[in-house]
């Protein structure tokens, strides 16, 4: 490695660092520094920069872009930053020239190989070359644009085609169980791959992994005194690089090659990469959090700050607000979404608590948010799949009200209510009805339209299916919260017993009941979302929040799967039942052509009164003709069908109430019943017939 550089003034952009013929270029903004530093080390593990070089301000800034170009450097350089400025937190600056700050434009960090995440910043005088940097500072990587994608291009399945697998990367296959050749890695994920075909899924939504610091979690698990870690990852220390912790660690930078290798196998095998991405908070806290990158380069512009601009504004609930509708901070968002979609070849983004990117720099909502439209605007993301989570710490909640109609949007009433419904709740009949036909009633308003509803009945946050029907209290005290932390209002029941039971009568309940909900999604109306896992009935053991278990709690036990094969089979019957019929998937609301609502005698139904409800369903096109009963009932319910057109007979293909394998089969393989005799259902069941 040829150190020192020399080095020249360079250009303003693009920001962040981009190879030259000459060289690197490197940009970086801050408007109120003074003074900056780039740092040059040898290697992720060097405790000393190798070169430190103080930009000119005179020569080296254009506007707020201090700017520079080493000359010879190249591909796998490691570099960091230290800026000056003031230290005037009452005026909302917090510069400290003795903290290494991370490029906020980095597409790689690298750290030592024995890295303890807890140490990412060190004091010290930065105009002296040899001043010590702590062994464990998170340092940059120079990355190239060398990998062969072949012939790699988006999918671009249509929304009513999608089938979302919500999964974290790293507990995809960490569990012995995986038999993965590369246990809890991007190209682990690989591994994985056949599975997901076989089950029928399309796109997988990945929980965060631009990189985090997983150990900034102090606390310990007071059952056993393991330390925690942040194993979600919803604290993110740079936005555009993947986490280290998912590559191989081959050499500083691999895990971005091994990302796209992941993307490129997903792809050729139909499978769309979407993205959970955390801009409304960063991984530097409230005023008392470590200066890593943002606030170290300019606090008051990327972040809210209260009126006393010593504190911060916290929608996210975090410590921190990130100030996304700032010029300079829209700006960066965007860049880092074209990034990962130009050059990671991503297919969309699920923002996390994305209401607050509709929040101005006051903190207010507003109708217009100038961020949400130019993300939906812009002509690079055009084509890319925009998912919300359309609530925030701060009390905002925007379901069905999320700003443009790009935007599909995680539906927390469908989750809320169905599961409601199928618990036995009253007056639930009505809305119940909403959620299987699109959630109109929350949509159509807006101009928006089904596909705009992401439906799910569990997802990472939370309880998984099996917990949803074996528990009725959250069980975090591993979290070492005191089991405070996560949700009360988990709409759940143990159906008789909390917890793991022996009593068949419970247990068998609890797959009926688990039949349903995914019974309930999967022929509903919107783009489904299924939590990985959820197929082979994985438990958390109660656990409803459990971001900070990195181990079995939270790990896919895959010996699950074959324990469980029977309920594997029906949620992947039940995927490929939604593609047969394409009437359950349509872009458009019912018209009333298309459906019609009856209670067991076969009249229309009292939407006030609780009990048993029908429909039948009818699409001209292609002449499907459908009929979906539900029963939540604590009683067996006689049902009279409505007669199907004369030479065809009802065929049962879905029966949550009867035995393996009759409880879902194949058209023609189905029990067919007689014209004018009555069907009844189960207690807590659900049926779809088709006619035939």
């Amino acid at each position: 490695m040829k150190i020192p550089y020399s080095y020249s003034p360079g250009l303003p952009l693009p920001q962040g660092v981009h190879l030259a013929k000459d060289g690197v270029n490197f940009a970086l903004f801050s408007r109120h520094a003074t003074r900056v530093w780039l740092l040059i080390f040898e290697s992720a593990e060097a405790a000393y920069p190798a070169q430190t070089i103080e930009l000119d301000a005179t020569r080296c800034k254009t506007g707020d872009i201090w700017h520079i170009r080493l000359i010879g450097a190249g591909r796998g350089l490691i570099y960091a930053y230290r800026v000056d400025g003031p230290f005037l937190p009452e005026q909302g600056h917090r510069f400290d020239a003795g903290k290494t700050l991370i490029d906020p434009y980095a597409t790689a960090l690298a750290s030592p190989r024995h890295l303890d995440f807890g140490v990412i910043c060190q004091t010290g005088d930065p105009e002296q070359a040899a001043c010590p940097v702590a062994p464990a500072v998170v340092k940059c990587v120079v990355t190239g644009n060398g990998f062969d994608w072949e012939d790699d291009r988006p999918l671009y399945h249509a929304w009513s085609d999608l089938v979302i697998y919500e999964a974290h990367v790293r507990g995809l296959t960490v569990h012995p169980s995986s038999q993965s050749r590369a246990p809890g890695t991007f190209l682990g994920v690989i591994d994985k791959i056949p599975y997901l075909k076989s089950l029928g899924v399309n796109a997988v939504e990945f929980m965060p992994l631009q990189e985090f610091n997983p150990d900034e979690i102090t606390t310990t698990n007071p059952a056993n005194g393991s330390r925690l870690t942040n194993y979600w990852g919803y604290n993110t220390l740079a936005f555009f690089a993947p986490f280290e912790g998912y590559g191989s660690r081959l050499y500083p930078g691999c895990q971005i090659d091994e990302f796209k290798t992941m993307v490129k196998a997903l792809h050729k095998a139909g499978i769309e990469v979407l993205l959970d991405v955390v801009f409304n908070h960063t991984a530097e806290g409230n005023e008392t959090g470590p200066t890593l990158s943002f606030r170290g380069l300019d606090n008051g512009i990327f972040y809210m700050l209260e009126d006393d601009r010593r504190f911060y504004k916290n929608y996210s609930g975090c410590g921190n607000t990130m100030n996304c509708n700032h010029p300079v901070v829209r700006n960066f968002i965007l860049d880092c979404l074209r990034y990962w979609v130009v050059e990671m070849h991503v297919d969309g983004f699920r923002f996390d608590l994305a209401s607050i990117l509709g929040r101005d720099r006051d903190g207010s909502l507003v109708p217009n948010p100038p961020l949400l439209e130019q993300i939906a605007e812009d002509p690079i993301l055009r084509d890319v799949k925009l998912i919300a989570e359309a609530w925030d710490a701060g009390g905002a909640y925007l379901v069905g009200r999320f700003p443009g109609e790009r935007w599909s949007e995680w539906n927390g009433l469908f989750r809320d209510d169905i599961r409601r419904y199928w618990r036995g709740d009253s007056g639930m009949t009505g809305v119940f009805a909403s959620r299987l036909c699109g959630s109109a009633d929350i949509y159509e308003h807006s101009g928006k339209a089904p596909v705009n509803s992401i439906n799910f009945v569990t997802c990472h946050d939370g309880f998984t299916l099996a917990d949803l029907v074996s528990y009725e209290r959250k069980h975090n005290l591993a979290n070492g919260e005191g089991n405070r932390d996560g949700s009360n209002d988990n709409y759940s029941s143990n159906h008789g017993c909390e917890g793991e039971t022996a009593d068949e009568g419970i247990r068998h309940l609890r797959m009926r009941q688990m039949k349903n909900l995914l019974a309930t999604l999967f022929v509903s109306r919107g783009v489904p979302m299924l939590l990985g896992g959820d197929e082979f009935c994985r438990t958390q053991h109660g656990n409803n929040n459990a971001y900070c278990q990195d181990n079995e709690i939270s790990w896919f036990d895959w010996s699950l799967l074959e324990r469980n094969q029977g309920f594997f089979r029906f949620v992947k019957s039940l995927i490929a039942l939604r593609r047969r019929y394409p009437v359950l998937s349509s872009e458009r609301f019912y018209s009333p052509e298309e459906i019609s609502w009856f209670n067991p005698s076969g009249h229309p139904p009292d939407w006030h009164a609780d009990g048993a409800i029908g429909c039948q369903i009818h699409q001209e096109q292609g002449g499907q003709l459908l009929c979906l009963l539900a029963n939540p009932t604590h009683q067996g319910v006689a049902f009279h069908l409505p007669d199907p057109p004369r030479g065809r007979h009802w065929e049962r293909l879905l029966d949550t109430g009867a035995a393996e394998p009759r409880d879902i089969c194949e058209p023609g393989n189905g029990i067919q019943l007689k014209r004018g005799d009555p069907i009844v259902l189960l207690d807590r069941s659900f049926v779809l017939l088709a006619a035939h």
